[in-house]
């Protein structure tokens, strides 16, 4: 089997990519290289309206079977080629867009998926979001990234202190002046943000304790940094050996770190330290990020797997999250500190409207609160509890993202769609234009 592959997002030097539009999906695409290369040889094209359908006329002279994944938003797949093509996308909201806002009917992914004729997802929820507005025979199949396999080798214990090197951009909230930080200031500063914080001696960063790792990027209005942060330093402001390690993935968050350090500057005095890290660390050292870690934290409005949660959790690190969207296939009482969330009205992401169209998940503040006192009691005097949680988390990850899981889900679905082409193939290049 020929198996083409594209995303918008280049597989270079991804450092300067991160935060651009759609930049997640090239992790998404690597995670599921390996898989992809056990089912077939891989093709991966740039430009697919141009290339596409000249590999398939190949295969079709060859007599060999040939399959385009787009891992793209169904909005952006390219529509009307001869080869079968399935989306692969994912999506975090209650209700997925239907309406062909801005003048462009692709906004309306119903009709986009409706003519392309399957998809596929990553989580459950989608799924089940995807039939409500399609139908139960819409085919649609969720085939989470199969990284579990690849973190086992990190299940071995902690690596003890975390080292962060002086290269990075780091801002210690415990050797930083957040006073300089206070709206007044940074209003008065305007145009021009106040400088980032220099590290003292360009030392290298030491931590240990109990640290919370959380990684995202803080330009995503999901990832609801502001109730992390507020909420870690309202629960345990009182705890120096308490951390919360915050990694930024965007190309340039620097516009954002003084109204992160505003936050903190008004949560009053703290013993509790917040780190704002924001580099693209080699392998080991991110690596060693995550060994040295006590837990993951997710306090998102919805998500669409959640890749840094998932690392985590496979390698054995409990979470504390909320327990919704694509986090209700692996997050459990078992291996989490559940916070309590409830819908509230929510927007698509892409529409320029910004109307409300959809729901969302508000989580609750307190409840984040007693999960980060709960988790901080069980990490420093209830080892068992722990080390219990640890591998619940583990456990549950195997059965959501594992190769062996993942593989049969995905070969399955991708030989029905292929065998119902050959028995009904329409002529894509005939329908309207969406």
């Amino acid at each position: 089997m020929i198996i083409i592959i594209h995303t918008s997002t280049p597989g270079g030097d991804l450092r300067h990519q991160l935060g651009r539009p759609e930049y997640s999906y090239r992790f998404v695409v690597e995670e599921f290289r390996p898989l992809l290369q056990e089912l077939g040889t891989i093709i991966e094209v740039t430009y697919p309206e141009h290339e596409v359908d000249a590999i398939y006329a190949d295969c079709q002279r060859d007599g060999e079977s040939c399959v385009f994944l787009c891992f793209l938003p169904p909005n952006k797949v390219p529509f009307g080629l001869a080869c079968p093509t399935i989306p692969v996308f994912a999506w975090e909201y209650d209700t997925p867009p239907n309406e062909a806002f801005g003048g462009k009917p692709r906004n309306d992914w119903t009709r986009v998926l409706g003519k392309l004729g399957s998809a596929l997802t990553h989580s459950s929820f989608t799924v089940e979001r995807v039939h409500d507005a399609l139908g139960p025979d819409f085919p649609v199949c969720s085939v989470p990234a199969p990284l579990w396999n690849r973190m086992q080798t990190l299940r071995a214990g902690s690596a003890g202190q975390l080292r962060l090197p002086a290269n990075s951009l780091l801002v210690d909230s415990r050797h930083t002046d957040l006073g300089a930080y206070r709206m007044s200031l940074i209003e008065a500063a305007l145009p021009d943000l106040l400088p980032m914080p220099e590290r003292a001696g360009g030392q290298d960063l030491v931590l240990d304790g109990v640290i919370y790792t959380s990684i995202y990027n803080p330009h995503d209005g999901r990832k609801n940094w502001m109730e992390m942060i507020t909420g870690f330093c309202d629960a345990l402001r009182d705890k120096a050996d308490a951390t919360l390690l915050i990694k930024l993935t965007h190309h340039d968050p620097r516009d954002l770190i003084p109204n992160m350090l505003e936050a903190i500057y008004k949560m009053g005095s703290l013993a509790c330290r917040v780190v704002l890290l924001h580099a693209y660390l080699p392998t080991e050292e991110y690596n060693t990020l995550l060994r040295s870690s006590t837990y993951a934290v997710n306090t998102s409005h919805g998500e669409g797997q959640c890749l840094p949660l998932m690392e985590y959790m496979s390698a054995g690190k409990p979470a504390v999250a909320p327990r919704h969207t694509a986090m209700l296939d692996y997050l459990t009482p078992e291996n989490a500190f559940i916070v309590d969330s409830s819908s509230e009205p929510g927007t698509w992401p892409h529409d320029q409207r910004q109307v409300f169209r959809t729901l969302r998940q508000r989580v609750h503040y307190q409840a984040l609160v007693r999960a980060y006192r709960c988790s901080y009691q069980v990490a420093r005097h209830e080892p068992e509890v722990y080390a219990a949680m640890s591998a619940a988390a583990t456990m549950a990850l195997q059965h959501y993202c594992s190769m062996e899981v993942v593989r049969t889900r995905l070969q399955q679905f991708v030989n029905a769609r292929l065998s119902a082409t050959l028995v009904n193939t329409p002529d894509a290049r005939h329908v309207d234009s969406v």
